[in-house]
């Protein structure tokens, strides 16, 4: 089974181990409709292999609060919609979620060009984004406050991506890319770090469709580089890395984790992949609100945009309460007030935090993720990242820093 992925019946056995019937209270809910989240995630598309348990993991925790009691007396309802990986598909979901459903918050939307085009819907109808997407871009639209992410922005990554590169000795590097929210910003802050190292750069953008990219290789080849970073998803840089297998190219070769996963290591052969490192934000996995992840979902290894989902559904829920109103404002006014109160007591998930919440005290949210502390935009403040490397066709923890 896949580290990244949760199997259905497996799934559904732990959370009914939590959440058995014969264990659970009855509650008499008070009248009103039930509160609603939605989850917009990409169970089909580029994002598939993330968004299913995504989904599932904002369920689950729901489910945890239900069984306590709910919030303000009231039963939450979670909505999940596919946005296909898929800018209009996202679009489509997301108008449903919000004039159908009628959702307070949407959580979980992953690629950066579908929370671009889900974002406007989401502040003009008054309706809280939180997002898992990096680009730079996303959080300067004027969103009034109504979104945040937890993810690392590309200026963040792309100085990663960079140092890395120039830690390793790379002296000439190459970023291929697709055309993405965030390509720009991201070959930017690689450059700034390799030229810094005494390095240089190039670039070259690339249409992910094609089902080819022997031409595209030998332009990247043309520069000799000793260091190759992808900037592309799983299909395209599966191509990609083919091509510069058959071409001989030996030199570094670094993507982002969310492309070279353990599903592309164990659909090509060996070679093709072999010494290729991987970098992601780092889970805070020696966190008690981690190994709850962990047991809540039966899964040893949950990838970064399940672990963010987490802690996005806990805040999004103890806001709610903390503001004695369900509405989008009303989460976008108080959830910095749960995620990073100085004078909170600390908790590690939205049922222990709702009945502090309760008890009229102040609570600050230590997530799965890291500290969860938002910039005034709605940028995560801070990250640890992960590095790994395809190693005897296994992807090796190399650091976290």
């Amino acid at each position: 089974m896949n580290r990244y992925t949760v199997n259905r019946r497996h799934f559904l056995a732990a959370s009914s181990l939590l959440l058995g019937s014969a264990a659970l209270p009855s509650f008499a809910w008070a009248q009103g409709e039930p509160i609603k989240i939605g989850t917009l995630t990409p169970l089909t598309g580029s994002g598939g292999p993330y968004g299913p348990v995504m989904a599932d993991t904002v369920k689950a925790v729901v489910d945890e609060v239900n069984a306590a009691g709910g919030i303000l007396g009231r039963k939450i309802e979670v909505v999940s919609e596919d946005d296909q990986t898929n800018p209009e598909a996202g679009v489509r979901a997301a108008r449903k979620l919000i004039d159908v459903d009628a959702v307070s918050a949407i959580v979980g939307t992953w690629a950066s060009s579908v929370t671009t085009a889900v974002a406007p819907l989401c502040w003009e109808s008054k309706t809280f984004l939180a997002t898992v997407s990096g680009a730079d871009s996303i959080t300067e639209l004027p969103h009034q406050g109504y979104l945040v992410r937890t993810q690392p922005n590309t200026t963040l990554q792309g100085r990663k991506f960079g140092e890395f590169a120039a830690a390793e000795g790379a002296k000439r590097v190459f970023f291929v890319s697709p055309q993405t929210p965030y390509a720009e910003s991201q070959f930017e802050n690689i450059t700034k770090a390799i030229e810094t190292a005494g390095g240089e750069t190039a670039i070259l953008i690339y249409d992910d469709k094609k089902p080819s990219y022997r031409s595209e290789v030998d332009e990247v080849l043309r520069f000799e580089p000793d260091a190759i970073i992808f900037g592309g998803y799983t299909p395209d840089t599966t191509v990609m890395l083919k091509e510069l297998y058959r071409a001989g190219y030996q030199g570094k070769k670094i993507a982002f984790a969310y492309a070279v996963n353990e599903k592309l290591v164990d659909s090509v052969p060996a070679d093709v992949v072999e010494g290729c490192y991987t970098i992601a934000p780092s889970s805070n996995e020696s966190s008690t609100a981690y190994q709850r992840l962990v047991k809540l979902i039966g899964v040893d290894k949950p990838d970064p945009y399940t672990v963010q989902v987490y802690d996005q559904v806990n805040l999004i829920l103890m806001a709610m309460a903390a503001a004695g109103e369900t509405t989008g404002t009303a989460i976008k006014d108080n959830i910095r007030k749960v995620s990073q109160a100085a004078d909170g007591t600390r908790v590690d998930n939205a049922v222990d935090g709702l009945k502090l919440i309760a008890e009229g005290k102040p609570v600050n949210y230590d997530g799965a993720s890291g500290p969860c502390d938002f910039t005034d935009k709605g940028d995560i403040s801070d990250s640890s990242f992960r590095y790994e490397q395809v190693r005897d066709g296994k992807l090796t923890l190399v650091k976290i820093a």
